[in-house]
């Protein structure tokens, strides 16, 4: 079974090229389950319920996030509401929502959705290697399909969770960057593994936004206001190949559609 996961979706520009895609690629690329992170796609900062229940329409199955969930107040009541939508899992039990959710694809088997958050040069939060290990414990063991979106900054924290998770997991891709990386593999634990699957919004910007605005932080060091930037629009995806009866990965690619 192939499973689709979409990268960062930033503002509108982002909503609307899987809006004008997403169809496609499911039919073309045979997915039995559409993932896609969120965190940036209601003006490149949070997620309200309205662009939710937006992207849930388009077709996606699971909305994972990082950081930025917290941006929009009205997102905190909605968790209750739909657990589709994660937050990551090693914030505190305190905060509304799961990072945890068990999807059932189109295919019929069911896919285990986390989302995790890293703690290197970001918000400070619960061990994320911890919380995985007690995540994967409480999954029944009918539950092979797993997929993990580590939403963190630094690359070595992204790969040292691929490793920690290899064999237990399906796959593991990075978000939070904004910038797609090359070095997807399928590690012989049969996990797949990404550090990060880029941005689907503009890209002739800074990681989404105006180029002059985000020049004027770094020249003045002075707190510009940022406005998403419209150009050079790119959906970039990773497909992950799932043998289901096992859960190992047999192969995972880039995709990008401009």
């Amino acid at each position: 079974m192939n499973l689709l996961f979409i990268g960062d979706i930033y503002a509108s520009p982002g909503r609307r090229i899987v809006a004008q895609y997403l169809n496609g690629i499911v039919s073309a690329e045979k997915i039995s389950l559409v993932i896609a992170n969120a965190e940036n796609s209601a003006g490149g900062f949070g997620i309200t319920p309205m662009i939710a229940e937006e992207l849930f329409g388009l077709g996606i199955d699971v909305l994972t996030t990082g950081n930025h969930v917290w941006d929009k107040r009205e997102v905190y009541d909605y968790f209750a509401r739909e657990p589709r939508l994660l937050r990551p899992a090693n914030y505190p039990p305190t905060l509304p929502g799961a990072g945890l959710h068990i999807a059932r694809a189109r295919n019929g088997v069911e896919v285990a959705v986390m989302n995790l958050q890293g703690r290197t040069y970001m918000p400070s939060t619960d061990c994320p290697f911890r919380r995985a290990d007690e995540l994967l414990g409480s999954l029944p063991e009918s539950v092979k399909v797993r997929f993990v979106d580590f939403h963190a900054e630094v690359s070595s924290e992204k790969v040292a969770m691929g490793w920690h998770l290899n064999g237990r997991v399906s796959a593991v891709v990075g978000t939070h960057t904004h910038i797609p990386t090359a070095d997807e593999r399928v590690l012989a634990g049969g996990t797949a593994y990404l550090t990060d699957a880029g941005m689907t919004g503009s890209y002739d910007s800074v990681i989404g936004a105006e180029k002059h605005l985000a020049l004027s932080r770094f020249l003045t060091a002075t707190p510009v206001r940022l406005e998403t930037a419209k150009g050079g629009v790119e959906l970039h995806a990773v497909i992950v190949t799932v043998d289901p009866s096992t859960g190992r990965a047999t192969a995972i690619r880039r995709y990008t559609t401009r």
